[in-house]
């Protein structure tokens, strides 16, 4: 079918009688035929349901009775909510085990009946783990909910009556609180818009739309680089590319496909050779998460149908041969709107050869072929390293200088084929405090240190200076001014490998020096990691100042100020 058909049948549908909308729906999904993607993502959605079950509040005597426990065994929304979802589509696909299941329509009908029963009377729901009367939590809901609404609306509105009609008071008393309500973050005020499109969709409302419009007049919050404010490559980014396709889909705003477009194509060169995507830049929770790509299988796949994108195809084709069925909360998306099951365009080579900088996020990404580095300002951890499955997670180096020579560089500045980063630091000591001026109590806390003359001060200028070479990259760390000041450089590993060639400094802590000279070398599935020469001139590998090490695999090089080494990674 083509895709302004479907459309012209979606919005006349949403805008008549319910009836209406499940006949024109299931005329038109009954004969299709689903892709094995989608038939894969089904299969998930059953196994994803096998493992809720197991977290129903079953006791009919229970004031939960009918909702979900997370980890913690708290009855609460989200996994409550995360249930309909997955019982749902499951409850609408013939391809499901539990497609037309009379025990998961009614445990379904009983969650609704616990959703209601938690929904403040303002229509906001809370996520117990810290927001309370939460308007953003709330669209994060109305969001999932709708198109759920819609799937199984379309597969039977008389068998599900009860479900639908518990399930519309729930949305309907959402929106008031959408309305009106605050949000926290850039992102929510997508979601928040999204959830009102959504709605508008099946219950035209002018109200709905009036605030998407407010929300929307502050215009999508996107860099030069083509990332959103928070950076977050692995939660936020990728869902904010999600809603920003719902609004522009369903509040007919074309001109947000832009920003999606954008942010899709810069992601293009955040994947790194294993599949995983650089969150070193990210200002949220997901901030050097290890994670993949299946936060953006909608988006990229939307967008690829959309612009016949052969790149945004192949990061399609990739997902689905590695990591499709976590993309099982996304199942709703693909049920709602047919038009995503068409064969992508054919695929074109991703960039896997690059130097590119993004200065609006403060990193260099460096990708050839099976191995990557990234550069980061800003961060103690400076620089990363993937040379396939073997993962070296940072670097980075302090030295004992006043309690606080932990280096964390500034901007990245590039010197011909350099890139470069630098802290300047200054220690110093304070003579007696002006005699006019001393507190007659003699109270410490009122002679600041400000008023005092200093003395004795102390340089210190760290720079890292980070250059491509034939097989991966090297990376010059010299340290000036005060001589004899211990240094210690951390060289930290992705957990689950093994070394070869490094020295044991503390076996229960995974921790290691590399000897003067030597070269390591780092196995993990396959794939390995070379570094070095080594530098050993002392075993002070915690300085005071530094920050606490990682629980992971590390590797130490240690010397004295004056210092200058260069460390090859390949």
């Amino acid at each position: 079918m083509k895709r302004r058909e479907f459309v012209q049948y979606g919005s006349v549908a949403f805008c008549a009688a319910p009836m209406l909308t499940s006949m024109v729906f299931r005329s038109r999904t009954k004969n299709e035929t689903k892709p094995d993607w989608l038939q894969r993502l089904i299969k998930a959605n059953d196994n994803q349901l096998d493992r809720q079950r197991g977290y129903r509040v079953s006791d009919s005597k229970s004031s939960a009775y009918g909702g979900f426990l997370d980890g913690a065994e708290i009855p609460n929304a989200h996994s409550t909510v995360a249930y309909i979802r997955t019982a749902g589509c499951a409850l609408a696909s013939s391809e499901s085990r539990y497609y037309r299941s009379e025990t998961v329509a009614k445990e379904l009908e009983e969650a609704i009946n616990y959703l209601l029963k938690i929904q403040h009377s303002d229509g906001t729901i809370d996520l117990l783990s810290t927001n309370f009367h939460s308007t953003p939590d709330t669209g994060f809901i109305v969001k999932w909910l709708v198109p759920v609404y819609n799937i199984v609306l379309r597969e039977d509105d008389s068998r599900y009556a009860t479900q639908l009609e518990l399930l519309k008071t729930f949305l309907q008393r959402a929106g008031e609180c959408l309305i009106v309500g605050g949000i926290h973050t850039p992102n929510h005020r997508w979601v928040v818009s999204g959830a009102l499109t959504k709605l508008n969709e099946v219950w035209p409302n002018p109200r709905y739309v009036a605030r998407i419009e407010e929300w929307l007049g502050e215009h999508i919050d996107m860099d030069p680089d083509g990332q959103y404010n928070e950076k977050s490559t692995l939660i936020y980014s990728p869902l904010t590319d999600r809603v920003l396709i719902t609004i522009a889909k369903g509040a007919k705003k074309p001109e947000l496909y832009e920003f999606v477009r954008r942010n899709l194509m810069m992601t293009t060169y955040y994947i790194h050779p294993n599949g995983e995507i650089a969150t070193d830049a990210s200002g949220r929770q997901d901030k050097a998460a290890v994670g993949t790509m299946e936060g953006y299988y909608y988006p990229y796949r939307f967008m690829a149908l959309k612009d016949q994108n052969g790149i945004f195809s192949a990061i399609c084709k990739e997902i689905e041969a590695t990591v499709l069925e976590k993309s099982v909360s996304q199942l709703s998306y693909f049920l709602e709107d047919i038009s995503l099951w068409r064969e992508l365009p054919k695929p074109n080579s991703l960039p896997t050869s690059y130097a590119k900088a993004f200065p609006y996020s403060g990193l260099v990404r460096i990708r050839r072929g099976n191995w990557d580095a990234t550069v980061i300002s800003q961060n103690p951890t400076f620089l990363t390293f993937h040379s396939g499955n073997a993962v070296l997670q940072g670097i980075r180096f302090s030295a004992s200088f006043f309690g606080k020579g932990q280096f964390q560089g500034g901007e990245i500045r590039q010197e011909g084929k350099d890139y470069v980063m630098e802290q300047k630091l200054a220690g110093s000591y304070y003579q007696p405090y002006p005699k006019d001026s001393i507190d007659p109590g003699g109270d410490w806390e009122k002679m600041p240190q400000s008023n005092r003359e200093q003395s004795e001060i102390q340089y210190l200028t760290s720079t890292a200076r980070i250059r491509e070479n034939n097989d991966g990259v090297e990376c010059d760390i010299e340290i000036v001014g005060t001589d004899n000041v211990p240094v210690s450089i951390e060289l930290i590993f992705r957990e689950g490998g093994e070394f070869k060639n490094v020295v044991i400094l503390n076996a229960e802590n995974d921790s290691y020096l590399l000897n003067t000279d030597e070269v390591g070398t780092y196995t993990q599935k396959g794939d390995t990691l070379t570094f070095g020469p080594g530098l050993a001139e002392h075993k002070g590998v915690q300085l005071r100042g530094g920050l606490p090490r990682m629980s992971a695999p590390t590797v130490y090089l240690t010397g004295f100020t004056p210092f200058k080494h260069t460390i090859r990674i390949s």
